[in-house]
């Protein structure tokens, strides 16, 4: 790797950027997918080694590649250090995610009730978020069900590139909700991408439970079904 290769791949790393290392077998050639222009087929492949955060090989007709995906690390932003937090927060950590609970109300934003596995913000949500910069391989759910700390947040990551947003409460609720963005000046398309309520419809009623929906509604996000939005 020459060293204009590795500047180029360590400041997509530092942009928190996806990308793909294409290696050339036997002769070591190197591109860089998408920043390079490679043939549709490769892209293909590239794209399919980022979806599935695994390495392959490839082939394109004579020519062999490896192809090792640079992604960004999984994260899941959680606005609210409520009882469904408490139960969400070990279940996104054993699937790779690395969780920040957001929650300025210090009683109840603490390690004894989110466990070590978790880094914890008291900043105010929309500063927090700012500070964090959600991107592409970022989940967000909010969870304290008041709008004084939800919808600061929404208010930043609705016009961040994040892969999931989710928000707690009812239809009736939500539609509160949107009405409140609009008047803060949030767009149709930028609104249309909250899931609410938040997470899959199992039927799910006791905290672990709608943890539950809620992680498997994030994992179908990102794994690229349809995700229907409950």
């Amino acid at each position: 790797m020459t060293p204009e290769f590795l500047a180029r791949l360590t400041a997509a790393r530092d942009a928190k950027r996806p990308v793909a290392l294409l290696t050339r077998l036997p002769d070591g050639a190197q591109l860089l997918y998408p920043d390079d222009d490679v043939p549709a087929a490769l892209a293909a492949e590239a794209q399919a080694a980022l979806a599935a955060d695994a390495a392959r090989n490839a082939a394109l007709g004579e020519e062999s590649w490896f192809i090792q995906p640079q992604n960004p690390p999984l994260r899941l932003i959680v606005v609210g250090a409520v009882h469904i937090a408490q139960a969400l927060v070990p279940m996104a950590a054993t699937l790779g995610f690395a969780v920040t609970v957001v929650d300025p109300r210090r009683a109840f934003a603490t390690e004894e009730r989110l466990g070590q596995s978790v880094a914890i913000s008291g900043d105010w949500p929309d500063e927090a978020m700012t500070a964090l910069a959600p991107d592409t391989r970022t989940a967000v759910v909010t969870l304290t069900h008041d709008p004084k700390l939800d919808d600061p947040a929404l208010e930043v990551v609705l016009r961040s590139p994040a892969f999931y947003i989710g928000c707690l409460g009812s239809r009736r609720t939500h539609a509160k909700r949107l009405d409140r963005l609009g008047e803060a000046g949030l767009t149709e398309a930028e609104m249309a991408r909250i899931h609410a309520p938040v997470g899959l419809d199992i039927g799910a009623v006791t905290a672990p439970e709608i943890a539950v929906s809620i992680m498997a509604q994030i994992v179908a996000a990102r794994r690229g079904p349809k995700v229907p939005k409950s």
